[in-house]
């Protein structure tokens, strides 16, 4: 019993920590305070050089208890308007491309990488994917991801304050209570949305396939009317600490050194990025009439679940937000694969050629 306590005392003392952590922010009343604390307090622990180790294993779990909980934000008329996104979508994409071309170009020639390195570290989605194809194509791996986790939590940082400190939404994360209870046979339907779901996202091998897949589920049984009911509060605020958790633990190994020069680096790029979302958000906004605020969401580039948290908690168009997060992960998978290796062999062969 002793050694399997043992051998697992990393992750559960993490766990408790982003646990404070949450509660710490919860009572002083900040923006998302359960991820954002969880993240703030296991990265100080982790930078410390405490041995903490984020519950990896259970990031599909929670992720999908997230996924359910956005997919009771779809209501039967969500998607009637769908074909009136194809202009707020080509933003996304313009968004993306000027915001990737223009970090690149500031990662290279003002933070010192290598072209590579850039052109990976400066690609807002599939962390995963630019991590390992940029590592096969010759660039730096630590400092791809301590790029794309920065970003992350300075962009989802950056997106709660601005909600909550000048826009005056209340950004917990929640989902607004139902006016109807959760039974057990609600309990019951969420519970199958999140396991056949994710079954079918892994089996379509779809992005993200236990949170896209418990969400789809999720959204067509409220669509439906089969259940209005959300997932219990206390196993919401169970999942968002853990995903805090892993987030702030993914530090672990690295020098605080390269740590808070990858921040530097990043307070630049992301700051480059949220201003090219709002600019784009702003334009998209006097053409289509959609809220400035509802593409700000969906052009910032967070996290698909933390982005469609806050949505969530400002009561803005879920599928909306999601949809836009979904595509832009697409087709950065899409390019990652193809444009961005090969774009990537020619800047190798060309400093081959220089040396």
């Amino acid at each position: 019993m002793m050694p399997a306590l043992a051998k697992h005392a990393p992750v559960l003392a993490a766990t408790a920590l982003g646990a404070c952590g949450g509660a710490l922010f919860y009572a002083l009343n900040l923006p998302l305070p359960w991820m954002l604390g969880a993240i703030v307090v296991t990265l100080i622990g982790t930078l410390a050089r405490w041995n903490l180790s984020g519950p990896e294993k259970a990031r599909p779990y929670v992720v999908a208890i997230i996924g359910v909980m956005l997919g009771s934000g779809f209501k039967p008329d969500t998607f009637d308007h769908l074909d009136q996104w194809a202009v707020s979508l080509a933003g996304l994409v313009l968004c993306v491309a000027l915001s990737a071309f223009i970090v690149q170009a500031y990662l290279h020639r003002i933070g010192g990488q290598s072209r590579v390195t850039a052109l990976f570290s400066a690609m807002p989605g599939g962390v995963v994917e630019m991590v390992e194809i940029g590592r096969a194509t010759g660039g730096d791996e630590k400092a791809i991801i301590l790029a794309h986790v920065w970003r992350i939590i300075l962009v989802i940082a950056a997106i709660a304050f601005w909600f909550r400190l000048v826009l005056g939404y209340e950004v917990d994360g929640m989902m607004p209570m139902s006016a109807e209870p959760t039974g057990p046979l609600d309990l019951l339907i969420l519970g199958l949305c999140a396991v056949i779901g994710s079954a079918l996202g892994l089996g379509l091998k779809l992005p993200a396939p236990t949170f896209i897949g418990p969400m789809a589920l999720s959204a067509a049984a409220h669509m439906a009317g089969i259940t209005h009911s959300s997932p219990p509060l206390a196993l919401v605020i169970a999942a968002q600490i853990v995903l805090g958790v892993i987030v702030g633990c993914r530090f672990k190994g690295s020098q605080p050194r390269d740590v808070f020069r990858a921040l530097r680096l990043a307070v630049v790029a992301t700051a480059i990025m949220m201003a090219v979302a709002a600019f784009t958000a702003w334009g998209v906004h006097f053409v289509t009439g959609y809220s400035a605020a509802q593409l700000l969401l969906a052009y910032a580039p967070g996290g698909l679940n933390e982005m469609s948290l806050v949505s969530l908690a400002i009561q803005a168009d879920v599928a909306f937000v999601a949809t836009h997060h979904l595509v832009r992960i697409i087709v950065l998978l899409v390019l990652a694969g193809t444009l961005l290796a090969k774009i990537a062999a020619i800047l190798n062969r060309r400093n081959k050629q220089k040396t």
